[in-house]
């Protein structure tokens, strides 16, 4: 079902334009050297519009249990960077694109998917896009982590 659901969303849901679009940004930022973070972050939200269903976007800590230096202060300050520069705007238009879709009954898991876009495109520096069942099973273990913290105090 996710394969049938990507592919009309490629077709229909405007997957593959706003991919474009969003690896047109990418060239964008690396061609100016300091938006090189950024460019990093265009092209997982890129590739995230290409095959968005089943997959989830999530903090890079959760998943390798470490933090770097896009889950660091210095990756808050490049995500309010982004959000006051660009990523109010483009989390807009995937609302936008997200209303329009959801006045069809068919057009609400397209919907979905563009509101899950618009979400990554306020912050996403330090996220990584994973399948959903990695993203629940790092969720699991970073909760059973903190509860066994919990029990030893």
């Amino acid at each position: 079902m996710r394969l049938i659901l990507n592919i009309l969303w490629l077709i229909l849901g405007g997957g593959l334009v706003t991919a474009l679009l969003w690896f047109l940004g990418a060239v964008i930022m690396a061609i100016t050297i300091v938006g090189l973070p950024w460019a990093r972050a265009c092209v997982t939200i890129g590739a995230f519009n290409l095959w968005p269903f089943g997959r989830e976007a999530i903090d890079r800590s959760e998943v390798t249990g470490r933090d770097d230096i896009g889950t660091s202060p210095l990756g808050t300050v490049g995500n309010i960077i982004w959000f006051v520069l660009a990523g109010i705007w483009l989390a807009i238009g995937h609302v936008t694109a997200a209303i329009g879709l959801a006045l069809t009954i068919i057009g609400i898991p397209f919907a979905l998917q563009h509101l899950k876009l618009a979400y990554i495109s306020l912050f996403p520096i330090g996220k990584m896009v994973v399948d959903r069942e990695v993203a629940a099973e790092a969720r699991r273990r970073k909760g059973s982590m903190d509860l066994d913290r919990i029990r030893t105090r």
